[in-house]
């Protein structure tokens, strides 16, 4: 029974990481008109997606009567996945991935009103009419079928997360590597690195083209040491 509910969840979580996926490409083909694979990952799905949902469907439940109420939860639980997952993102590999510093009514860069308000939309949007639609479906399959696909997609999930965290850890190396006292440049040095590497790194230049390097590798060393 655990297994079954795990799998259901699971194929869940996928199903809106793709869903996500799809968005994100959508908006970066009509802005740039040429497509870019979006996300830290090789796979087409982003899992901040599929995670901002589960934790949606799971807070909400069945009480769906409160349009407000929907609409505000899906704010406040996408703003705190956002913003987290910038902060641990940039702690962990050096680096900010998006920055909003520019937008009206930021918090620290990390998320804005700009995105906020369409996180309340598509919030109830999932809530009222995906949902259950994902619901049906998934409801298709046997537990039999159901459990070997989620553990196939599991695999992969698992095999990909592997591979672009050690992607995201030599681009950390690469940019402790650098030692001049210019950030911008710094970001310019591991740019040009990244453009001549293999299409695992030129993916992550080309979903995050407006990186930055989180301090100064040169300026921290010589604080620390008192150089």
């Amino acid at each position: 029974m655990m297994m079954e509910i795990f799998c259901r969840y699971f194929l869940y979580f996928i199903i809106y990481s793709f869903m996500g996926w799809l968005m994100e490409v959508g908006c970066k083909l009509f802005q740039l008109k040429k497509f870019v694979n979006r996300g830290f990952l090789i796979g087409p799905i982003c899992p901040i997606y599929g995670y901002g949902v589960l934790v949606i469907v799971l807070l909400i439940g069945p009480n769906t009567s409160d349009l407000l109420s929907v609409f505000l939860k899906s704010i406040l639980v996408c703003s705190i996945l956002e913003y987290f997952t910038s902060y641990f993102m940039e702690k962990l590999f050096k680096a900010r991935w998006w920055d909003y510093s520019k937008n009206k009514f930021n918090i620290n860069g990390r998320i804005c009103l700009e995105t906020m308000l369409p996180f309340g939309v598509l919030g109830c949007f999932v809530v009222y009419i995906l949902h259950p639609v994902v619901i049906s479906f998934v409801a298709l399959l046997s537990p039999v079928v159901m459990t070997i696909i989620s553990l196939l997609l599991l695999l992969i999930y698992l095999v990909d997360s592997i591979i672009s965290f050690n992607v995201m850890n030599k681009i950390k190396c690469e940019i402790k590597k650098q030692r001049v006292d210019n950030t911008e440049l710094i970001r310019k040095k591991v740019s040009e690195w990244l453009d001549a590497s293999s299409f695992l790194y030129r993916h992550i230049r080309n979903a995050y083209p407006k990186f930055k390097v989180n301090g100064n590798p040169v300026k921290m060393i010589r604080s620390k040491f008192k150089i």
